[in-house]
């Protein structure tokens, strides 16, 4: 596959294409996709059948190149119009007409319906489509010739001609910052904009068979022993679908005192609606003011007055960035980012000069404080940016759909919602967050979704509170925190009130998660009342071993990791313990995959296994069946787990077996319960927990198996109150030997 990158380094090959008019009719997304202009060159340099050599060679280096950048003037969507076209697989359909003496044939046509929508732009502006490449070559010079051939881009209606050029990666990207439209540049993230198709190894031989195959595309055949013409579908020219991105200008404001010292001028978090509000109108008021042309688009695009649904995606968001990067950060507000769409019709110089004449005044009309435009050198703007899979809020998210009711403080007792009135609300505030993605135009697909109205950060505050000076009630206002299927590029400002400031979210690294390490999956159906915890672990397992074998390379054998297993097919037993626990947790209807390090105190660390579990996690997505043999078969769905509140991990004293614990090694001289009680010792040891006297320790119940392998349930008491998971014994990684902590002691010293 060629390399995918927008970068422009070296070398660059810029093709400038014009329209005569300025409306577009092509089928797909605006802007016209690199294999329009692909085809478009090998269609202008063609002499009858055939295009000469040196063409097809030089069209056989680019389609190796990296996807090119594409700028394009803004499109807007025209009136669609309707029109009826023959059908080609059918215009040679024969219906039989009688008469006394004759018998013949009449072809009829079927004709289909065509809608046709062209997209209106300015034709003064051309569009430009730039490859990158290395050194000098001869096939970019033979290229530039073939650019003046081209005569039209998109259907036969669309007439254009282009030119071309080869040019300093500095070169091109001046002119790129200075285009008037919109730069669209190749992204691997999940939410990308759009998909345009791009030119990939084995395009020019694609559409050479393809025109082989519509010059005979009508065959001679037979039916009934009569001669009829038969209509082969031509084959598919071959292209890549790239995802392609607009990304929006960022512009960073620092808020600094007006002094010599020129210190931070630091804004408290819950007033960032508030803050948002200030910064917005006073820029705005210094646009339309030195502008007065700008009035209404400021007006639009700015400030939201009058703006409509099409107009949402082209106005400008601006974000309160709080200090983060550890957990005593005190998360005050000393910046500003200000992000402009590329589609905004407002120019980011003009943008940069207005925010930059924002201050603050005090009583006497002295300027305390003003905005400062930044470099953004500390990369604080970046933290609300970097790629991830789980996002959590830094200010709520204002979700008008999931209102709470006010409860009257004087009647809080006798008014207070029962448990399933809570679930029920967090899950139409969840159902609300998957349509605040779609309103921000994220279409990753969402694994997990959570909302709660405390904050997920030490020094955040509580939704509540950011009430104050906004239209939202509070019961609108929620923290939530979200896990994407695939990661996602911020900035992310979700809700209502994205424009205002509500709803940014912050990437949640690893060392950040509480569930680090733990995939949880909820059983919604299909299982049997009387199902083994042990016989589900193990089917579940199974399934994860052959959905992991499914990411490999043929012939590759299942990692270590996943399977418990050696290369030679043994089983792993050095007694490290470095693979992936499953369990069943029946009574809450669950299944988990737990990473060793969440087990193990000592001996294994994340930074070891953290690529191995990403793989196991990565094979789970989309796991949905479970067919557990007479266990039934489960409908699964993604489920976060609390690890505050969950049995399974939150601190507790007390701990009792969940499901069978196994011993580990054997020991004749000692009886049963004596024999369990010194395994589960040694094993609590070598998993790093602490040491337990046999006073600590109550057999619930004690059994010999059909080989003489000894198992039973446990009751352990700690001293002091222990995080878990406790899974422990010979089959902790099957199901077998996990514990919960009982919840009248949980937490207690």
């Amino acid at each position: 596959m060629p390399r995918k990158s927008s970068e422009i380094v070296g070398q660059a090959l810029l093709f400038s294409v014009r329209f005569h008019e300025g409306r577009y009719h092509g089928a797909g997304d605006w802007p016209p996709a690199s294999a329009r202009l692909f085809q478009a060159l090998l269609a202008g340099a063609a002499r009858g059948a055939t295009a000469p050599v040196a063409v097809r060679d030089a069209l056989g280096w680019l389609e190796n190149m990296p996807p090119p950048v594409i700028a394009a003037p803004r499109g807007i969507p025209g009136h669609s119009y309707s029109f009826y076209v023959p059908d080609n697989d059918l215009d040679a359909e024969l219906a039989k007409e009688k008469t006394p003496d004759v018998h013949y044939a009449v072809a009829v046509t079927r004709k289909s319906l065509k809608q046709v929508r062209p997209i209106l732009f300015d034709a003064g502006t051309p569009i430009l489509y730039c490859w990158t490449f290395d050194d000098t070559n001869a096939h970019a010079a033979t290229l530039c010739a073939a650019a003046k051939e081209v005569y039209q881009l998109g259907r036969g209606v669309d007439m254009a001609w282009a030119e071309a050029e080869t040019m300093d990666a500095d070169e091109v990207e001046a002119r790129l910052s200075s285009y008037g439209g919109v730069v669209y540049r190749p992204s691997g993230e999940a939410n990308a904009e759009r998909t345009l198709l791009c030119p990939t190894p084995g395009s020019e031989r694609s559409l050479a068979a393809r025109f082989e195959g519509m010059r005979r595309r009508f065959r001679s055949g037979s039916a009934n022993r009569k001669p009829i013409r038969v209509f082969v579908q031509p084959p598919k020219p071959r292209f890549a679908n790239i995802p392609y991105d607009a990304p929006p200008r960022r512009l960073v404001f620092q808020l600094r005192k007006n002094d010599a010292r020129a210190d931070f001028y630091p804004r408290r978090l819950r007033n960032a609606a508030a803050l948002v509000s200030y910064i917005r109108d006073g820029a705005a008021r210094r646009l339309a003011e030195t502008a007065p042309e700008l009035r209404d688009d400021v007006e639009r695009y700015l400030v939201g007055r009058g703006a409509t649904e099409a107009d949402k995606a082209s106005r400008v968001r601006i974000a309160p960035l709080p200090s983060i990067g550890h957990s005593e950060a005190d998360m005050a507000i000393r910046r500003i980012a200000v992000y402009a769409p590329q589609s905004c019709p407002l120019r980011a110089d003009d943008l940069a000069w207005a925010f930059a004449q924002v201050a603050w005044i005090d009583e006497d009309g002295v300027v305390v404080a003003q905005m400062q435009r930044g470099d953004d050198g500390d990369g604080m703007a970046g933290r609300f940016e970097a790629p991830a899979r789980r996002w959590r809020s830094v200010t709520p998210l204002a979700l008008s759909a999931a209102r709470r009711r006010r409860i009257d403080p004087a009647r809080a007792a006798d008014e207070a919602k029962g448990a399933r009135k809570r679930i029920a609300k967090e899950a139409r505030a969840a159902a609300a967050i998957r349509r605040a993605l779609r309103h921000a135009r994220i279409h990753a697909p969402l694994a997990e979704a959570r909302v709660q109205r405390e904050p997920f950060d030490r020094k955040g505050a509580r939704a509540e509170e950011f009430a104050a000076d906004t239209r939202f009630p509070k019961g609108a206002l929620w923290h939530a925190r979200i896990v994407f299927a695939d990661p996602v590029a911020g900035p992310i400002l979700l809700g209502d009130g994205r424009y205002l400031g509500l709803g940014l979210m912050r990437p949640e690294g690893e060392d950040e998660d509480p569930a680090r390490g733990v995939t949880a999956f909820s059983i919604r159906s299909g299982l049997s009342d009387s199902a083994d915890p042990v016989v589900v672990a193990r089917a579940a397992r199974r399934a994860m071993m052959a959905r992991v074998q499914n990411l490999l390379p043929r012939g590759e054998k299942i990692p270590r990791y996943a399977s418990g297993h050696e290369a030679d097919g043994g089983p792993a037993a050095d007694g490290a313990h470095r693979h992936v626990a499953v369990a069943a947790d029946l009574p809450r209807g669950r299944i988990l995959y737990i990473a060793p390090d969440r087990l193990q105190r000592a001996g294994v660390e994340w930074r070891e296994i953290s690529q191995d579990h990403r793989r196991v996690a990565r094979a789970l997505e989309g796991f949905d069946v479970l067919r557990a043999g007479r266990a039934g078969k489960l409908a699964l769905a993604p489920e976060a787990v609390d690890t505050e509140s969950d049995p399974l991990f939150a601190p507790a004293r007390i701990w009792e077996s969940v499901t069978e614990y196994s011993v580990a090694r054997h020991r004749r001289r000692l009886g049963d319960e004596e024999a369990l009680k010194a395994d589960v010792i040694t094993e609590l040891e070598r998993c790093g927990w602490p040491r337990l006297s046999l006073g600590q320790m109550r057999v619930l119940a004690v059994a010999r198996g059909p080989r003489g392998g000894l198992t039973g349930r446990l009751r352990l008491t700690f001293a002091t109150a222990q995080r878990g998971p406790l899974i422990v014994g010979r089959t902790a990684h099957k199901g077998g030997g996990f514990f919960r902590g009982l919840r009248s002691d949980r937490g207690k010293a």
